[in-house]
C-alpha cells in the first residue's frame, strides 16, 4: 500500500487539494455576498415591514365588533347546553 493512499485506495493528496480549493471558493463567495449587502437598506425594509404589520393589526381590530362576538359566543354556549 502506498503512503499517499488510504486503505481503500483514496489518493490523500488529491483529497487535500480538493478540500483546499473548496475552502478558497467559500471564502470568495462569502466576501462577494457580504459586500453586496446594504445593511442600512435591510434595516429600513425590516422597519417598514414591522410598521405594515401594525397597520393590519389595527385595521382588523377596528373591524371587529366585540359585543357582537360576545353575543354569538353566548348563543353558541346556550345551544350546547340545550343539546
Amino acid at each position: 500500500m502506498a503512503k499517499n493512499k488510504t486503505q481503500s485506495g483514496t489518493d490523500i493528496q488529491h483529497v487535500k487539494n480538493k478540500n483546499g480549493q473548496a475552502q478558497q471558493g467559500q471564502g470568495q463567495y462569502g466576501t462577494e455576498f457580504a459586500s453586496e449587502t446594504n445593511v442600512q437598506e435591510v434595516k429600513k425594509q425590516n422597519q417598514a415591514s414591522q410598521q405594515g404589520q401594525g397597520q393590519y393589526g389595527t385595521e382588523f381590530a377596528s373591524e371587529t365588533n366585540v359585543q357582537e362576538v360576545k353575543k354569538q359566543n353566548a348563543k353558541s354556549q346556550s345551544n350546547k347546553s340545550q343539546g
